[in-house]
């Protein structure tokens, strides 16, 4: 491994501390990697500042010395998008998790790059407000890591993306110069957007360092209903026939094999005996008994047309609560299989016949795979996990996969859909980029990567070489 300068550590250890330069082993592989486990986390030095101009002096430093950064966040990405493999300073955040200067008329609150996802969520809640971006990561995930992956999750299709809650950032360039992007601003159509060219740049453009976040009213008396479906096709009807009547915050989805895994390893029941293919999760606001009645009704008239075979509905909180675990828990109850995830997506018409082409392509050449399907389907976005066995030596598991990646980015390709629903593009889909965007796309990307960071030390080799 390599090992920087002594006099280079020195300078680091003026900067942010003796106590808060790690080089131990330990630290090294923690804050090294994310969750993907492709990648041999080998960085120099982890490096722990507690304020934005710690992180500039850094940033300078590490362009003189020709350096490259790493940003670290939660680290619960899947992509590889802020593994350090190649000797980098990891720039870990944690500290700068600050909430300050909430503003109840604009809903805005300002965060510090580490703030955890749920950290905000509470605060929101204890403002009678409601945070809405939320995924199963929202305990260890981080503000300034959501923000450059531009992080969905469960509640897309009624409340979008990270970008849309951003109302403001501040960013640390490649030269160490600090970037007040929009402001905090609602209307604001002087120029470019550069706030929105960060959000999703994996830490390539600069290190985001703080955030101006907006919050909303937060929903009332959420009821969650499981369904059983046939095939895909009915999934998306039952999409089509809710959405015309209720307005769904969430729309998830799951296969047997995912439901199956959960139940016998997270200790919870099935929610009704009936089998199937595959389930839908969806959850509405139930604010007066007419939206429950509703509900009722919709369910009857997608039994009636063949399109559901059983369903449940919560009857407290605690039961949805529940229900959402059948969705939420698959991530980590298939971790144990070190699972090779594509998390992709298309426009959410298409999404039946996508996913049929993909699933007969994965089964035709994994026969001998398990096959976990979830996702978030009311925004086209499905996660494909393909299980490794036990026996099968990972370099072989991994080799095989990837040989199969490509036939299933080619489908993506023809569909007009993204490599990369979430997540990013970090090392894991880079060979990829392609299937999602045009040479002229991704030469104007790197041209604007070289205007915020000139050196190429910001995270180098995610989504481009």
């Amino acid at each position: 491994m390599a090992e920087l300068d002594n006099g280079i550590m020195e300078q680091l250890r003026q900067i942010v501390g003796a106590e808060r330069v790690l080089t131990d082993a330990d630290d090294l592989l923690q804050y090294g990697r994310d969750w993907t486990r492709v990648y041999t986390p080998e960085p120099v030095a982890v490096l722990l500042p507690g304020t934005i101009p710690e992180v500039q002096d850094i940033v300078r430093l590490a362009a003189r010395e020709s350096l490259a950064i790493v940003p670290s966040g939660g680290r619960t990405g899947l992509s590889a998008g802020a593994v350090a493999c190649r000797g980098e300073l990891v720039l870990a955040l944690d500290r700068l998790n600050q909430i300050e200067d909430f503003n109840p008329v604009d809903r805005s609150v300002r965060c510090g790059a580490g703030v955890i996802t749920e950290q905000l969520q509470q605060f929101a809640r204890e403002k009678d407000l409601f945070y809405p971006v939320d995924f199963a990561s929202a305990g260890s995930s981080q503000i300034g890591g959501n923000i450059s992956t531009n992080a969905g999750g469960i509640k897309v299709i009624r409340h979008g993306m990270t970008r849309d809650w951003v109302a403001g950032l501040r960013l640390v360039t490649g030269t160490g110069e600090l970037l007040d992007l929009n402001r905090g601003l609602i209307k604001n159509n002087a120029g470019y957007d550069l706030r929105q060219l960060v959000i999703g740049a994996a830490g390539t453009l600069g290190i985001v360092v703080e955030a101006t976040m907006r919050l909303a009213s937060p929903p009332k008396d959420l009821a969650v209903l499981v369904l059983g479906v046939p095939n895909m096709a009915a999934i998306m009807s039952v999409l089509s026939a809710y959405q015309d009547s209720i307005e769904l915050s969430a729309f998830e989805f799951f296969s047997e094999l995912a439901l199956q895994k959960v139940v016998e390893h997270q200790d919870l029941q099935r929610p009704f005996e009936t089998p199937a293919q595959y389930y839908a999760l969806l959850e509405f606001e139930q604010a007066d008994e007419a939206a429950m009645e509703q509900a009722m009704s919709l369910f009857e008239h997608c039994v009636e047309q063949g399109w559901v075979v059983d369903g449940v509905v919560s009857q407290s909180v605690a039961q949805a609560e529940t229900l959402w675990r059948l969705r939420e828990d698959i991530s980590e109850t298939i971790s144990r299989w070190t699972p090779y995830k594509n998390d992709i997506s298309t426009v959410i018409s298409r999404v039946p016949d996508f996913l049929a082409e993909v699933e007969a392509v994965v089964e035709d050449n994994y026969p001998e795979f398990e096959i976990v399907w979830f996702g978030h389907i009311g925004d086209g976005n499905v996660h494909l996990n393909i299980l490794k066995p036990d026996a099968l030596p990972m370099d072989d598991f991994q080799q095989r996969c990837g040989e199969v990646s490509k036939w299933v980015f080619e489908i993506v390709q023809r569909y007009g859909g993204s490599v990369s629903a979430e997540h990013g593009v970090g090392l894991l889909k880079k060979d990829y980029l392609q299937y999602s965007r045009s040479e002229t796309e991704i030469a104007i990307m790197k041209q604007i990567k070289h205007a915020f960071d000139p050196q190429g030390i910001m995270n180098p080799g995610k989504i481009f070489d």
